[in-house]
């Protein structure tokens, strides 16, 4: 990857969050779940999160499967 698309990548992160850890981004990805947020979907390939930890964190299973195409 260049040094302009990390810059990009990593500019993108902080502006969303300031400082966050994986477990803390699974949470958040659940709450915009249930809100109905549709920049989860963002949030989701940023982190690479899979449907077995999005699962783990507590999300119901209608949801996770409704975007099965984005989850690894």
């Amino acid at each position: 990857m260049g040094k302009s698309k990390k810059r990009i990548l990593h500019k993108g992160k902080n502006e969303l969050f300031e400082n966050i850890t994986r477990d803390e981004a699974i949470k958040k990805v659940i709450e915009m779940l249930q809100e109905g947020d549709k920049s989860v979907y963002s949030v989701i390939t940023l982190f690479g999160l899979s449907a077995e930890e999005i699962l783990e964190g507590g999300a119901s299973y209608e949801l996770v499967k409704g975007m099965e195409n984005l989850l690894k």
